[in-house]
């Protein structure tokens, strides 16, 4: 699948956005300590990556009801579903100068029912000419997501035949529809009745 960039300028995915707040001194802080140990932009990649993944669960496995959507809240609170978790690494990654985009996925239920957007991280690092897509959702018993520049390691494949998509679009910041439902959403179990079902 080609990504596509949603802006032409390179600049725009690194750029500090409402929820994407890699200008927050708790991303600076979370950034440097991981830089520490991995100086080069491969190895705090896969580090940042590790860390989104394994260290915040994702709220629907844990059963936390909060909510967050910027990615200062995210690292702060240590909670966040997809979405969250993918704004929270974009956001690691660009405070390192690592261009980082938002992407997205339309699951469904093996028979096709039930669909439901899900959130992806695309980063550019130096001396690549491609976008690799990473998945941050966090592991759990029958998903083995992997940080990988080479062949995806996502969640999930999707299956056409179901009505599964790749949406092939970098966004620099969430899209409208995502930030919409998570930003009105009052506690988690209320997010997920409400979760976008396309974009």
């Amino acid at each position: 699948m080609e990504l596509v960039q949603q802006h032409p300028e390179i600049s725009a995915y690194l750029a500090v956005g409402e929820a994407v707040d890699h200008d927050h001194p708790l991303i600076g802080e979370v950034a440097a300590r991981l830089s520490g140990d991995h100086p080069d932009a491969y190895s705090y990649a896969e580090a940042a990556y590790a860390y989104v993944r394994d260290t915040i669960p994702h709220s629907m496995d844990s059963g936390d009801l909060r909510v967050t959507w910027r990615a200062s809240d995210v690292l702060e609170r240590r909670t966040g579903i997809c979405y969250a978790k993918s704004i929270a690494y974009a956001a690691l990654l660009r405070a390192r100068g690592i261009p980082a985009a938002l992407c997205y996925q339309r699951l469904t239920d093996e028979d096709g029912s039930n669909p439901v957007v899900h959130g992806l991280v695309a980063l550019l690092l130096p001396g690549e000419r491609k976008w690799a897509r990473q998945d941050v959702r966090g592991n759990k018993p029958g998903v083995d997501a992997r940080f990988s520049l080479g062949e995806e390691r996502l969640a999930w494949t999707v299956r056409p035949e179901s009505g599964e998509v790749d949406y092939p679009v970098l966004h620099a910041e969430p899209h409208p529809a995502v930030l919409g439902v998570l930003k009105s959403a009052p506690d988690r179990p209320y997010l997920g009745r409400t979760l976008p079902t396309e974009l």
